[in-house]
């Protein structure tokens, strides 16, 4: 399809781009978002491109002004998916999870990788060309005594490899037409003491099959604030046996092969020093140390911070003194960590982009990434809308920060107005009636001011429609109205309407239209909005399409004291209103 001319309009400090000498078959409504090549224009170009830049490689900007809220500070973000991980200080112990299960109970089903000993029970069964059956226990040679046949040595072979190793001694004297079936019942009962910096100490029963941590579960688990995870004994005959690390299970999934036997036990010794690692982790624990110091590549293997954290902060005791050291992580890769310290990994860097959203009458994507100190006006160059769709001097921010503002303001205007109405005082009990029923008016108003939720609008068009110079926030939404024809009159008229725009009416002539104002509404009271938010209150001025009329209540005169937070919070409802009509 043959290539068109595009025609370039500036409409409002941003361009509308309209197609010409399209095909017939073309819908005039298809545009197309430019894609300019030159210094500040959007990404694709060659150097200088200032929207949807590439976040990598330095760039040294410079410019008046100091650093703003939108520009934020130090944050320690959690790891997708992990939205149920508690704010603040990490608290639980590594390792700890093992415990919070509840001990199984004793099973007689041996485990196939478990070695038989004396003293288990097997059953031997032959037939064929020679019929021979043996059930009882390994005797303390390791021989199972099968008759006609012998004794078989079993003790040392798998459970899983006894049905081989019993016919492998059968076929050895019978070649032919002997069957064999070997199976092993049950493990030798045990019994196990579990002692030291556990919660439950004492004796456990249990099978030779049973692991270490069967036993420690038995007995309550590690206790979190006294034992070690990464010191236990176990003892045998007065000596040890083994030296036990479950950070090694943990991590690596190595646990030694340890033959439990009757009236060995288990010793978890106390615990060593502990660093906290929080923030920007995958691993938010607190991590025993096996010495009295941890090494910050030690930590950094044992937490993983994320690819975002960028710092980390170094909190505890030194001498019986505060400590705290701020350090990037390659520093705190050579740093030391003591008993009770805390680290906290953050991202510390500005990032060098800003996301902006796009709502309205728009062509193209909605959401930009632009550098960090763009302005609207730059910026709106780049989105491409229809002009005979789009108001484009109506443009307005919508800013999560302001929001956030008028919202605290709100509050505080709501909390005076509760005070102001149960704090006064009347003379008689007449009086008191009234202001009790008037009371549970105003407090019906002041509900719903409650649930009032601002949207954080941002004036950013002059009455001659150019664009304010405004920097651009991070989460910004731009939102560009569709031309209206109407001119919305609301408020206390006696019939609140939709009237079309005349070039020649005034308000008071919209005002006619919609029946008068209502017995509490008045000239005085009346503001003009603009589609852009901008406030007008000089009533000679003439409404413009899209325009809203608004007649606020006039209020009684009794209520003078309360006319600054009451119209405060009546505006604030009203322009959420608008947002949410």
């Amino acid at each position: 399809m043959r290539l068109k001319a595009m025609v370039v309009l500036a409409l409002g400090g941003f361009l509308a781009v309209a197609p010409t000498g399209l095909a017939q078959n073309a819908p005039s409504q298809n545009l197309l978002l430019n894609q300019l090549n030159q210094p500040g224009g959007m990404a694709g170009g060659a150097g200088g491109s200032s929207v949807n830049r590439a976040a990598g490689g330095a760039r040294a900007t410079s410019r008046m002004g100091d650093a703003t809220e939108a520009e934020a500070g130090a944050i320690a973000v959690t790891p997708l998916g992990d939205a149920n991980r508690p704010a603040g200080v990490a608290t639980a112990v590594f390792g700890a999870s093992l415990f919070t299960r509840e001990a199984a109970a004793v099973s007689d089903a041996p485990n196939p990788n478990y070695i038989i000993n004396p003293g288990d029970r097997v059953s031997v069964r032959v037939w064929g060309a020679i019929e021979a059956e043996a059930l009882g226990q390994v005797d303390s040679a390791g021989m199972l005594f099968l008759p006609q046949i012998g004794p078989v040595r079993v003790a040392g072979t798998r459970a899983g490899d006894l049905q081989r190793v019993v016919e492998a001694e059968v076929r050895r004297i019978y070649t032919q037409q002997v069957q064999v079936y070997a199976v092993l019942l049950s493990t030798q009962r045990i019994g196990v003491f579990v002692t030291g910096f556990v919660r439950m100490p004492g004796r456990f029963g249990g099978s030779a099959a049973d692991s270490v941590i069967d036993f420690l579960v038995r007995a309550g688990g590690v206790d979190t604030a006294r034992g070690s995870y990464r010191d236990i004994q176990l003892r045998r005959g007065g000596g040890v046996v083994a030296n036990l690390d479950l950070y090694r299970f943990l991590l690596h999934g190595q646990l030694p092969a340890l033959r439990l036997q009757e009236g060995d036990t288990l010793v978890v010794g106390r615990q060593h020093a502990v660093v906290g690692a929080d923030g920007a982790v995958r691993n938010n624990y607190l991590f025993e140390v096996p010495g009295r110091a941890m090494s910050g590549r030690e930590l950094i293997e044992l937490a993983r911070p994320l690819p975002s954290a960028t710092n980390a902060i170094i909190q505890g005791s030194r001498d019986g003194r505060p400590f705290s050291r701020y350090v990037t992580l390659s520093e705190l890769q050579s740093a030391w960590m003591t008993d009770q310290d805390t680290v906290s990994f953050i991202t510390d860097s500005p990032s060098r982009t800003i996301r902006v959203n796009v709502e309205g009458s728009r062509i193209g994507p909605s959401v930009l990434v632009a550098d960090r100190d763009t302005q609207l006006c730059n910026l709106l160059n780049y989105i491409a809308v229809d002009p005979l769709l789009a108001n484009t001097q109506g443009v307005f921010l919508l800013r999560p920060r302001v929001a956030a503002q008028q919202g605290r303001t709100m509050e505080e205007a709501l909390d005076r107005l509760e005070r102001q109405l149960f704090l006064a005082t009347s003379q008689t009990t007449g009086v008191s009636l009234i202001r009790t029923n008037e009371a549970q008016l105003v407090s019906q108003f002041i509900a719903r001011g409650r649930r009032t939720r601002p949207d954080g609008l941002v004036v950013v068009m002059d009455q001659n429609g150019q664009c304010a110079p405004v920097r651009l926030e991070d989460g910004d939404v731009i939102v560009i109205p569709e031309r209206s024809q109407t001119v919305l009159v609301s408020g206390e008229v006696n019939a609140p309407r939709a009237i079309l725009w005349q070039a020649n009416l005034t308000v008071a002539d919209y005002v006619r239209q919609a029946g008068g104002y209502g017995p509490r509404g008045s000239s005085s009271t009346m503001m003009i909005r603009r589609a852009s938010g901008e406030l007008v209150l000089d009533l000679s001025q003439t409404p413009r399409p899209g325009d809203e009329l608004i007649a606020l209540p006039r209020l009684d005169p009794r209520y003078l004291q309360m006319l600054t937070d009451f119209t405060q919070v009546a505006f604030q409802i009203a322009f959420a209103a608008r947002a949410v009509r």
